[in-house]
């Protein structure tokens, strides 16, 4: 089968297309034949220096929309011809970007009918990241005012609809010219982060979604109130410099998270995405030959929504 992969650590020109072997499913586990994948943030930054992966040569990749063409002994939620979408587990089981894959049957859902390969594809790695801190985690109920970071990138815009589903007030930062798009996706208040300090404007949040890392979680302690929880999808508070006494005297939680594979959550944004309530923004499709081009167009870190590579059969 084709897939992309790397001998060596590097900008986005080591990726090249390969012949690999056809993987052949285990236990309870399924094989999909890939109709789509998309990037993520982790797939740049692990091709240029490996990460939590390791050395390469590897396949990278973690999300999937296919189609199951074999399964392996005790599997009893697909047959072969159903169309699923899902993740695999994060991180040791990349490896999307190749025409095949095999996970448990339970990372997987069923792709409701009326949505195609592409936008299932730019779904899960996101859409699960946003679901488990928004709701695993943060337990954001209706009312409570919750702000994203990053609102217009993959994960936060994904969030920001996630939020609205469960009745937040959402608040994101994000330039100027994405205010549009995201108050057509629900949001509610916006800080344009190159001309205001939104720790400056923003206020009694409950929630805060931390997409960036840096200075933005220290700098989100200040907008929230007593009892509130903070959420960071990078480095914890306390490995940039915050320390827990402060965390504890300020009456907040907080919490640092990577995803996981979860049934139920894609069953969820599944469910969201068939009402209509959950799409993705898709900045650009391109092929799988043209993954370094891919790479290139995501490390601008200027797209708005996720990059989707399609697999050709």
């Amino acid at each position: 089968m084709n897939a992309v992969s790397q001998d060596v650590l590097g900008r986005p020109e080591v990726l090249k297309l390969i012949q690999a072997d056809k993987p052949a499913p285990g236990p309870t586990e399924v094989l999909v034949r890939v109709e789509a994948t998309s990037l993520n943030p982790t797939d740049w930054k692990t091709r240029a220096t490996g990460g939590m992966v390791g050395q390469p040569p590897f396949v990278l990749g973690y999300d999937v929309s296919g189609v199951v063409e074999a399964s392996g002994i005790g599997q009893a939620l697909y047959r072969p011809g159903d169309e699923v979408f899902g993740m695999l587990k994060y991180p040791q089981g990349h490896g999307s970007f190749a025409e095949y894959v095999t996970a448990p049957s339970r990372h997987f859902v069923r792709k409701p009918a009326g949505v195609d390969h592409v936008q299932a594809a730019a779904i899960p790695l996101a859409g699960l990241t946003a679901w488990q801190a928004l709701v695993d985690v943060a337990d954001v109920r209706e009312g409570q005012r919750v702000l994203i970071h990053a609102a217009a990138g993959g994960v936060g815009h994904l969030a920001v609809q996630i939020a609205k589903a469960r009745g937040a007030h959402v608040i994101g930062t994000a330039s100027a010219a994405k205010h549009d798009f995201l108050r057509g996706l629900g949001a509610d208040e916006l800080v344009d982060y190159r001309t205001e300090d939104f720790a400056e404007v923003v206020r009694d949040v409950d929630v805060v979604i931390d997409t960036v890392g840096g200075e933005y979680g220290p700098r989100s302690l200040r907008t929230l109130r007593r009892g509130g929880t903070i959420v960071s999808l990078v480095l914890s508070l306390l490995d940039r410099g915050v320390h827990a006494e402060t965390v504890a005297e300020l009456g907040i939680r907080s919490e640092t998270m990577l995803v996981e594979p979860d049934h139920a959550a894609m069953r969820a944004l599944a469910a969201l995405m068939e009402a209509g309530r959950l799409r993705a923004e898709i900045a650009a499709v391109l092929p799988l030959a043209e993954s370094a081009k891919a790479h290139e167009l995501g490390e601008t870190n200027r797209t708005t929504g996720k990059i989707v590579l399609t697999v050709p059969h």
